[in-house]
């Protein structure tokens, strides 16, 4: 009996220093629900990665020791998968006929391109896969920027890239992030983050599609500020987040409830 609780112990601190290491901060709330244990509990577990100098404890949660590694776009896919298909869902309805469009390389944005059907749509993407998805959709025109190939996040960057983008003009742009906070939205490259900013000024509208995962997360580089989002569309959001939106004048979508602030 012993060993099968030290086996699951160990298990347990293993996707914790996971799930820290891939996003370099995390709540005990968030460790509690995925974990489905008390907070005692991780708390023990916290303070035991800690004395091993495997993360470093903060008021109410921990953070990462090392420096954030990017994950691929394919292992990135997998994580919260279901809250990213409900916010791409989501995302779906704020899109008419007629409407042009940029999409990003974010897993979320991906599921948009791959549930995308409105008619008489005009996309601009920097991203591989969304280029890919909408290949064979007669309806929706979508045009493909130049520039270097980004292979881990299957990305067009650089200075074509940034350079072709003057010549457009979008009415949303769904732009996806690792991290949200006071701060703004992040992600973890430079250059990925240099068109995300060069967008920004191409967008009449900007909407930001993320799970909750990625609340209070700063990753390497900030793209922009908390008052040049118009939107943000998630599956959960707690008061913290609510008053956060409210203060900045972003109106706040959350999926599987009628309350949008």
């Amino acid at each position: 009996m012993s060993t099968e609780k030290h086996l699951f112990a160990e298990e347990r601190r293993h996707r914790i220093l996971a799930l820290v290491e891939a996003q370099g901060r995390v709540r005990i709330a968030e460790l509690q629900a995925a974990l489905k244990v008390s907070e005692p509990t991780i708390r023990k577990d916290l303070s035991l990665l800690e004395q091993a100098r495997k993360l470093k404890r903060t008021h109410g949660g921990a953070i990462a020791v090392r420096p954030q590694v990017e994950p691929t776009i394919d292992d990135r896919s997998s994580l919260h998968a279901e809250a990213k298909e409900l916010i791409a869902k989501a995302c779906l309805q704020e899109i008419s006929s007629g409407d042009s469009l940029f999409l990003d390389s974010g897993t979320t944005v991906q599921r948009i391109a791959d549930l995308l059907d409105q008619p008489h749509v005009n996309v601009v993407t920097n991203a591989l896969g969304v280029a890919g998805a909408l290949a064979d959709r007669a309806a929706v025109r979508h045009t493909l920027l130049g520039g270097s190939v980004r292979t881990l996040g299957g990305t067009l960057v650089g200075p074509v890239a940034l350079e072709t983008l003057k010549r457009f003009t979008v009415n949303t742009a769904f732009i996806s992030a690792s991290g949200l906070s006071e701060s703004g939205i992040s992600v973890a490259d430079v250059a990925d983050a240099q068109v995300k900013q060069a967008v920004l000024e191409r967008a009449r509208r900007v909407v930001v599609p993320l799970d909750s995962s990625k609340f209070g997360v700063d990753d390497f580089v900030t793209v922009c500020p908390l008052d040049r989002i118009d939107m943000i569309i998630t599956e959960a959001a707690g008061d913290d987040i609510r008053a956060l939106c409210q203060s900045h004048g972003i109106r706040l979508k959350v999926v599987g409830t009628q309350h949008a602030a």
